[in-house]
């Protein structure tokens, strides 16, 4: 895959999990849909619930329930994850040319790095169970108990404990929250459209390019290597 990007400093990237690099659809709709019952709320149908993938739960549930009350929207996470830990995290494909994209990258000098607002005890266990966790020299999550759930939290934390210029990095996600993130951090972003944001919401958030498959990550990141 080409010459390599050895020679240049702008090499580390930051992806997000949900919608970027698997489809997490069965498992999250499904521990939603069994939180909302548990609580005593309507239960929509799984394909109502796009849009809660990628974004942090707790917001979600508080449009859900109509309500702030922070001890309600606790026992609606703490219901949503006695299904996923179980059974949820697993309900999980990771997209076609994915691995592909990620060793090509880091035959090329890349350093990956996943940024995700999921809950590192979860993300570590999907990444670890599809074999992707090899191709990163980091994984970042949010805690248990919501610290840096918000992007830009996140990825301020991650250049910070790696050492990361912001000007050195590119993040690639699927929503809003992902861009929002890595502009408030001055870093690059690159949406991917083959998520869960739709082309619109990202477009709006002016990332310097679009990737409508994985491999067309792999085409724009090295161009924005070389930039």
């Amino acid at each position: 895959m080409g010459k390599g990007n050895s020679d240049t400093r702008r090499s580390r990237v930051l992806f997000d999990l949900d919608g970027t690099l698997t489809d997490p659809f069965p498992g999250i709709t499904g521990s939603i849909r069994y939180a909302l019952e548990r609580m005593g709320a309507p239960v929509p149908e799984a394909d109502a619930l796009r849009w809660c993938i990628g974004p942090p739960l707790p917001g979600s549930f508080a449009l859900m329930l109509g309500t702030e009350d922070t001890d309600t929207l606790d026992r609606a996470v703490g219901f949503y994850r006695e299904r996923f830990s179980d059974t949820g995290l697993f309900e999980n494909v990771v997209y076609d040319g994915i691995p592909e994209m990620l060793e090509d990258l880091i035959s090329d000098g890349f350093s990956l790095y996943l940024a995700t607002s999921k809950p590192l005890v979860y993300a570590s266990r999907i990444v670890t169970y599809f074999g992707l966790q090899r191709y990163f020299a980091g994984l970042y999550g949010s805690e248990l108990d919501g610290t840096r759930a918000e992007k830009t939290a996140l990825l301020a934390h991650v250049l910070d404990r790696e050492g990361i210029a912001p000007q050195d990095a590119v993040m690639i996600g699927d929503r809003k929250h992902d861009l929002i993130g890595a502009r408030a951090n001055g870093v690059t972003c690159i949406g991917v459209t083959y998520g869960y944001g739709a082309r619109a919401e990202l477009e709006a958030e002016g990332p310097c390019a679009l990737a409508d498959t994985p491999e067309d990550v792999g085409v724009q990141v090295r161009a924005w290597a070389v930039s």
